[in-house]
């Protein structure tokens, strides 16, 4: 039985859980989950990557179990985001990490590359967007129309993806079998959006997700220029983020792997050991060689 560690850290003043797995002086490869979940998506993948990898997977600041000031203490941008993660890893003396990255998890690593690059060995995106050709539309004209505009009516249409239903429906859709997917899953989300307060963490974070596909052009000059390996693994039946945006990393970095997998938005939970076996082959074949740290 592989041993997982749980364990919190102190950075910039907040406290940051996250899990930890492997052999200190194995290659590290780095989790990013997105929302509405925490480090909790990758309670089995951690287990299948620990053997051969350093695996650290934290829970972003207002998500699981770190700590989660609130919107009036903190100010919650992926910016700040972004800055917690490479403190965290700065606390733990990773220097050199291959990247996972999913949903929000993708702005953040993106925001980490750019600001290290030669930190970065491989790059794993499942279902994490990095290209205009990812949205989906009929998602994203809720998060567009409330970005634009604060106001009571865009304010309760966002709103709606806070519920129980919403979540669910991000856990199901483009599932072909529903049985696969625990139901825990949707209901640890929700508990944890419904604390007092979160609500406001979480209209922050829809708010300032505006500032990130202008990202993208400095993000596709770093992956033309520095070629990193790229496995793009995705649910072919995502909403949120749809194959095309899994398709456009081969813009930039023409020997990116790219598979498209029955599954929605949380592959983990309906093709977990696919992307398991995709990710450890990718990593065994493209970064072979590389320094550990």
């Amino acid at each position: 039985m592989t041993v997982v560690h749980h364990r919190y850290a102190a950075v910039h003043g907040q406290e940051l859980f996250y899990r930890e797995a492997g052999p200190a002086d194995a290659p590290a490869i780095v989790l990013l989950h997105g929302f509405p979940t925490s480090s909790f998506m990758f309670r089995n993948l951690i287990p299948a990557l620990a053997d051969r990898y350093h695996v650290l997977a934290p829970d972003h600041l207002g998500f699981g179990l770190s700590a989660a000031p609130s919107a009036g203490e903190f100010d919650y941008t992926f910016d700040a985001l972004a800055g917690l993660t490479a403190g965290l890893l700065d606390h733990l003396g990773v220097t050199r990490y291959a990247l996972y990255v999913q949903d929000y998890g993708a702005p953040i690593g993106w925001r980490l590359a750019l600001a290290d690059p030669s930190a970065v060995t491989a790059i794993v995106t499942q279902n994490g967007n990095g290209y205009d050709a990812g949205f989906v539309p009929g998602f994203w004209k809720t998060v567009w129309d409330y970005q634009r505009e604060q106001t009571p009516e865009t304010e309760a249409g966002i709103r709606t993806a806070l519920t129980l239903e919403a979540i669910r429906w991000q856990y199901l859709t483009g599932v072909s079998d529903d049985s696969l997917v625990s139901p825990d899953t949707w209901h640890h989300d929700f508990a944890k959006l419904s604390r007092p307060g979160n609500d406001a963490i979480q209209l922050a974070l829809f708010r300032d997700y505006a500032t990130n596909p202008p990202l993208y052009p400095a993000l596709h000059e770093y992956l033309r220029r520095g070629r990193p390996p790229v496995l793009a693994v995705w649910g072919k039946g995502d909403e949120i983020f749809g194959p095309d945006g899994a398709r456009a990393f081969a813009e930039d970095v023409p020997d990116a792997e790219i598979h498209l997998l029955d599954g929605g938005h949380f592959l983990l939970e309906s093709a977990g050991d696919e992307v398991a076996a995709l990710i450890r082959d990718f990593l065994a074949r493209r970064t072979a060689g590389q320094p550990a740290a």
